[in-house]
């Protein structure tokens, strides 16, 4: 039962506080990351083994300090609850993604376009409003699993300590997962170690996306569609959610100048903005459904 309440109480912390809008621990640890990256990765002359390095200085003496913490009589329980808080982006997503629909729903585009900007690293500028819903319903979609369930996992799974690592690993590999000149091989780790801890997750996200929309749609997109995508996770994730949506999702982006040909993925029209909100609803109600999970294991499997 305590892991059950401290879920519950870093998941109420969230929704009632939302990101810490001055003093977040994990600015500063991008601070620490930058210049760890500066110091084995300068002008991009880092090989596999320096990002290995690198991952290993920036993580694991934080999740190791993460467990010791979490021992500690008395305040160990607030160390759990305070860990869970600050890597959960649940109220978070909400912000970002509600005000790309509202900005649709009044027919400002030039507003839809900055605002979901702020969600997806694609070149917003070119959108057209159903480029703007379709970037934020797969944001939504992705982001729930990398900011909210993932982070949900790892903290049942091993505390404090795992949903630190997952956390860290997860920022590390946002900053340093790029396949460009600077980052192709120093940050090789990052991309992979993200890879690892989010692959059991993101099948689990995928199959609540199923169970919570239209179930046969939803499987059979994961099962037909996911391995056509280049993110081993993420594909699972956004077939799943697109088929239990009953959109259309995928198809050409442009990232950093470049037009990507992605995959289609769902069935269904385009998505508009009330699609936006209905992926926030999935990923609420299956944060929901895994909270009802863990207080029946609580009550009646432990």
């Amino acid at each position: 039962m305590s892991l059950l309440l401290a879920t519950l109480a870093g998941v109420a912390l969230d929704m009632a506080l939302g990101e810490p809008k001055r003093w977040h621990p994990l600015v500063a640890f991008g601070r620490l990351a930058e210049g760890i990256e500066q110091r084995l990765n300068a002008a991009g002359r880092g090989w596999r083994s320096h990002g290995v390095s690198a991952w290993c200085l920036a993580v694991l003496p934080l999740t190791l300090l993460a467990g010791l913490l979490a021992q500690l009589p008395l305040v160990g329980w607030a160390v759990e609850i305070l860990a869970l808080y600050l890597a959960l982006g649940l109220r978070s997503l909400g912000e970002h993604a509600l005000p790309v629909a509202q900005a649709l729903r009044l027919g400002d585009l030039p507003l839809a376009r900055e605002r979901v900007g702020q969600m997806v690293s694609r070149n917003t500028a070119v959108l057209d409003a159903r480029g703007v819903a379709r970037a934020g319903t797969e944001s939504v979609l992705e982001n729930g699993s990398d900011a909210v369930f993932a982070a949900l996992f790892w903290f049942l799974v091993a505390g404090a300590p795992g949903v630190v690592l997952y956390r860290l690993s997860n920022t590390l590999d946002a900053m340093w997962g790029y396949r460009t000149a600077r980052f192709e091989r120093f940050g090789w780790a990052a991309a992979k170690v993200d890879d690892w801890l989010n692959y059991l997750p993101a099948r689990l996200v995928a199959l609540t996306y199923a169970l919570l929309g239209r179930t046969g749609m939803a499987l059979q997109c994961w099962w037909r569609q996911a391995p056509q995508w280049d993110s081993p996770n993420a594909g699972p994730v956004m077939a799943a959610g697109a088929g239990a949506l009953g959109i259309g999702l995928g198809g050409a982006a442009q990232y950093h100048g470049e037009l990507h040909e992605r995959p289609v993925l769902g069935e269904g029209p385009p998505p508009r903005a009330r699609d936006i909100e209905r992926a926030l609803n999935l990923v609420h109600g299956g944060v929901l459904l895994w909270l009802a999970l863990l207080l029946l294991w609580g009550l009646f499997g432990a």
